[in-house]
Order: structure tokens, then sequence, then C-alpha cells
């Protein structure tokens, strides 16, 4: 993690609502609150090596390797959203997303896919997939790919910003790869779910997923939908499973809603502990 993204994550935001005296004072503490934190950031790890390691993470379902790998898609995890050096090993409850995932991801464990999670974070989610489907490979999109804490021949991590076309346009649609499974786990705000969708249902496989989570933010949250827009994606995906295709959106093109409709097969949603999550499947 370098500093700009140390201050980006944890800083930014009391900074920009600071007085001039806090912004002076935290310009001041900042790179000793950076070195500081990165003592206690998570070394890399190699899951090539660490496959051969403990083989027996091989066998495991979903809620048990997103537990191991402190994975918000669990049960329980440690809160990694927290500064490092402020990080317990207290299990706090988690999204509980396991199951749902179980149940489309299962029948396809062992195909050989690619997948892509945009929003990975420090990778967590990325390494429980690795074990998960050992036969598949996997890319990791964050906007802070520095964060990433792991590495592997089936890994790939990469920039992407999901709040801006050109980005999702220039670093993954232009790739021309064919994903079966994206999973959308970026900042969760109004514009970006409704864009990564939209953009990216032709990049993926006939019978592939796409994923969204935290779906309900944007209707829930304040902070993700700071003008109160509509529809918003989770709106639009209840209007689609009423058979009510009126809808429409400024980040919506005519022909990807065009696409959309006519390649989804269906859309599934669900309610973990406390967010809910879509799974489209396309025809």
């Amino acid at each position: 993690m370098n500093i700009n993204t140390f201050y980006k994550i944890f800083y930014r935001h009391r900074f920009e609502k600071a007085s001039l005296i806090r912004k002076i004072y935290l310009s001041f503490v900042l790179p000793y609150r950076y070195v500081l934190n990165f003592l206690y950031l998570p070394t890399k790890t190699n899951l090539d090596k660490l496959e051969k390691e403990k083989k027996d993470l091989l066998n495991n379902d979903l809620n048990y390797l997103f537990d191991y790998f402190n994975s918000d898609k669990g049960n329980y995890y440690e809160n990694q959203y927290v500064q490092p050096f402020k990080r317990t090993k207290e299990k706090i409850k988690a999204h509980a997303y396991g199951n749902f995932y179980e149940k489309y991801f299962k029948p396809i464990r062992n195909n050989k896919l690619n997948i892509i999670e945009i929003g990975s974070f420090y990778g967590n989610a990325s390494a429980s997939l690795f074990f998960y489907f050992p036969n598949s490979f996997l890319y990791a999109g964050d906007i802070c790919p520095d964060l990433f804490r792991y590495n592997s021949k089936r890994v790939k991590n990469f920039y992407v910003n999901s709040s801006e076309e050109d980005s999702i346009n220039d670093n993954i649609i232009k790739k021309n790869i064919n994903f079966d499974i994206i999973i959308e786990d970026a900042s969760h705000s109004h514009k970006d779910q409704i864009i990564s969708l939209f953009m990216l249902f032709r990049s993926i496989n006939p019978g592939g997923l796409f994923i969204v989570e935290e779906l309900d933010f944007p209707d829930t949250r304040q902070d993700m939908n700071l003008k109160n827009e509509k529809p918003t994606l989770r709106e639009i995906l209840n209007n689609i499973k009423d058979d009510d295709h009126m809808f429409e959106s400024k980040y919506i093109s005519n022909e990807d809603k065009k696409y959309f409709l006519q390649n989804f097969a269906s859309i599934e949603i669900f309610k973990g502990n406390f967010n809910e999550i879509a799974i489209i499947k396309k025809k």
C-alpha cells in the first residue's frame, strides 16, 4: 500500500471536512501514521505455494474459505476496513453471501473459468475463489491495486475505476476477455452499479453470471446516492423481474439496454445478514 492509497482510504474524507488548523495537523501526522500502519500491513501470500502446503483447502465450501481468508462475504471476519494497526482479532458478523454463491458455483466448481472481481481490496475474496475454483483464472480489479496481498500464476491484479466508463472500457472491455463470472463489489454507488452491469454484460460467456453485491446501498445509504437519483439498479432489476422494461437511465445506452433485455436468463435477489445481492444469469 503506497502513501497515496493510505491517504485516499483513511484520511481523504477527514481532510476534506477539516478546518485549516486541522488540515495542518493531519498533514503533519499522516507520514507517521503511514509508517506505523505499514508495519502492521499483512505480508503478501503466494497462493501457489499455499496450495501445495494446504491441499485440504481445495475441498472446503465457500463459507469456510471466506471465513478462512477473512472475506466479508462469509459469516464472520476481522474488520479489514480499519487502519491496519487498529485491527483486532475480534470476529464480527459478515454479509453471509456464501450460501447464495454456493447455489450457483457448486455445479461449475471444477470447470475452467475466467472470473473477475471488481473491487478486490486486499484480495481476501480472490484468495477464497482461488481455492474454490482450482482450474480457473482470476482477475482482481481495484482502484487501489497496490492493496492486493496475494500473488499467483492463476491471479492477475490490475487497476480499474468503476466510476468511469473509459476506465471500464480501457482496462476490461478492450482486453477482449470473456468471463464466466463477474462479481461487482466496488464502490456500490448509484452510477457505478449501473454502468458496470450494462457495460460489462456483453463480456459474459453464455450461461455466465453477473453478481452485484450490496445492491441496496443506493436505496438505503445517502452517501451512495448523493442526488437521490432514480431509478437505482435495484429498482431497474425489480422492474425487469416484473416484466416492466420501460425503465430509463442516463447511464445506460439504448444498445446496452436492448442487449441486456435480450440476453439475460434470470435475475435473483437475496438478502444476507445486512444487505442484498443480485445474481443475474445470462442466456
